[in-house]
């Protein structure tokens, strides 16, 4: 054997063990959270009429307009429509396990207009949305919570106990809140459908112009805090 063929042969070791290290290296980077291939952030919607999407389409829902939105801005999302019309926060509480079975990662909490419509106490209300919160948190989901006004003509007390019950349980509970979800369109005639209540496509739109920087900061601050395993 000459001494070429020696350091030719003992290159070709040294090369494959390297080769194998770097293979070794590079499965075990994939294998952590930080380096896998996200699949789409799933945001599933609990609400009411006003997320179910009354009197329009589907593809005019709130959900489908919001994914619509977010994906222009290149966002890797996934919109899950759990609106039930006429739902009061108690159903809410009621469809829980029936939501987490699709695994969101993130839940926006949109309930308590027919509370107030039906002029249901305050406290009881604040209660299931306690609830609400306190399993999704437990269950791991990321909470983002929309707030609701109550009718004015039912008097100062009443809406003061209940418009404040989302900024109290947001301080509670430490989670995002958006202030009034029908900012913009309530009381607006031309953004709504004759009864006054639900928003037309046009009102819709407008629900998800305002709301929209919201999710994205908040969509922002999960993707800096939360590490996710690819999805299958």
């Amino acid at each position: 054997m000459t001494v070429g063929t020696g350091y030719g042969g003992f290159a070709v070791t040294v090369n494959s063990r390297i080769a194998a290290l770097v293979v070794l290296v590079v499965l075990c980077l994939a294998a952590l959270p930080g380096h896998a291939q996200s699949g789409p952030v799933k945001i599933a919607v609990l609400g009411d009429s006003l997320a179910a999407g009354y009197g329009v389409k589907p593809d005019q829902a709130f959900p489908a307009q919001l994914q619509a939105a977010l994906q222009r801005q290149a966002r890797n999302v996934t919109l899950l429509n759990h609106g039930v019309s006429g739902d009061t926060t108690a159903g809410g509480v009621e469809r829980l396990d029936w939501m987490l079975a699709d695994k969101p990662d993130i839940v926006l909490v949109e309930l308590g207009a027919n509370d107030a419509l039906r002029a249901s106490d305050p406290a009881g209300a604040e209660r299931n949305l306690d609830t609400i919160i306190t399993r999704l948190k437990a269950a791991g989901v990321t909470v983002w919570l929309a707030g609701m006004l109550a009718p004015r003509n039912y008097g100062p007390e009443y809406a003061a106990q209940f418009d404040g019950l989302y900024k109290r349980l947001a301080d509670k509970h430490n989670v995002p809140l958006y202030p009034f979800f029908l900012d913009g369109v309530a009381q607006e005639p031309a953004l709504n459908q004759p009864d006054g209540i639900h928003p037309n496509p046009k009102g819709v739109d407008v629900v998800v112009d305002r709301i929209l920087p919201f999710i994205t900061k908040n969509l922002d601050d999960y993707a800096a805090s939360v590490r996710r395993p690819a999805r299958p």
